[in-house]
């Protein structure tokens, strides 16, 4: 497949087709690493969240001291109700 880079405001932009996101498991709004690598342009997601945390796997990484407690955002500034 053949596509052409183009100018998007001051920036260069490139159209990449859906099958091709899809394969990659990229979605739009997806952050992505952009590099070069022996000569090639190479996109790959940053990481891919959704569906692969675990809940419990996370609560069970809290260390056992771990204190939670409440923070002190300053007096109101608008209509907030506490």
């Amino acid at each position: 497949m053949s596509t052409t880079i183009q100018k998007w405001g001051n920036s260069q932009g490139l159209r990449v087709p859906k099958n091709i996101l899809e394969k990659a498991h990229i979605t739009v709004g997806d952050n992505v690493e952009v590099k070069f690598s022996h000569g090639a342009i190479v996109v790959k997601p940053v990481n891919q969240v959704r569906g692969k945390y675990n809940l419990r796997e996370l609560v069970s990484k809290i260390p056992d001291n771990f204190h939670q407690k409440e923070v002190s955002w300053g007096k109101a500034m608008g209509k907030e109700v506490w």
